[in-house]
């Protein structure tokens, strides 16, 4: 028997709601055709959400999604092949499915195809072409692309050195939520000698970022000579061995 289409509010009702649910309610409208369904429910089998985590079936439903032409699921079926979830790794592929999530506007497709031509990864490396899809995401809102143009900005990639404009971008991308940003942000701070602003946005970063980001920031912490950093350094290295 066929069912109407649930509208935005049923849908954000029930994937709201108890996580099998949605899941259930998920599965049943993708069986059906629904791409944006096929999407979801193959991000609740890569997470776990719901679901037994099931990376293979959630590569299959990225595909079929990606089929009918939706962005996002191109995006996350270049993830899939980047990452070697549920798919043999293989980031030549995961670089055209960038390229096909970018081409139609999708702002994560346009930040990995830009980081696959910045690290020349799957595809010929091509800086000037990164920074210029990392600028057309950035004007979408999206924090991760306003860090990598700070990057562009600080170390000379296509770019004059700038550490103004840096900073700018840096700030930008730590207010909207990025942890690599915060911290990019912190260190600007550091460099004028305000330590107190500092540090608030270095506490950011270790609660936005994961385990290997926050030892990579204690290593450059702990090697600083303000004394309240390797402070900082240490208590994010002694939280990060204590036993959950």
């Amino acid at each position: 028997m066929s069912h109407s289409p649930l509208s935005v509010e049923e849908w954000r009702a029930v994937l709201a709601g108890d996580p099998a649910g949605a899941a259930a309610a998920l599965f049943d409208a993708a069986q059906g055709g629904d791409r944006l369904a096929a999407l979801h429910y193959g991000q609740c089998l890569l997470d776990g959400h719901g679901v037994d985590t099931d990376p293979q079936g959630a590569f299959r439903w990225f595909v079929q999604a990606a089929q009918s032409g939706l962005a996002p699921a191109m995006n996350m079926v270049g993830r899939c092949l980047d990452q070697g979830w549920g798919v043999d790794q293989t980031p030549r592929l995961a670089a055209s499915w960038f390229a096909a999530a970018s081409d139609k506007g999708d702002v994560w497709g346009l930040y990995n195809y830009a980081t696959a031509l910045t690290l020349g990864r799957g595809v010929e490396q091509d800086c000037a072409r990164a920074l210029d899809l990392f600028r057309r995401a950035a004007a979408m809102g999206h924090a991760k692309s306003q860090n990598m143009i700070g990057s562009f900005h600080e170390d000379g990639w296509e770019v004059p050195v700038n550490l103004n404009i840096a900073a700018y971008h840096y700030a930008r991308a730590a207010e909207g939520g990025d942890f690599r940003g915060c911290f990019n942000h912190a260190r600007m701070e550091i460099a004028h000698g305000r330590l107190e602003v500092a540090q608030r946005w270095l506490a950011e970063a270790a609660r936005l970022g994961h385990a290997r980001f926050r030892h990579q920031m204690a290593q450059w912490l702990i090697r600083r000579e303000e004394e309240s950093l390797r402070r900082f350094a240490d208590q994010i290295l002694s939280t990060d061995m204590t036993p959950a």
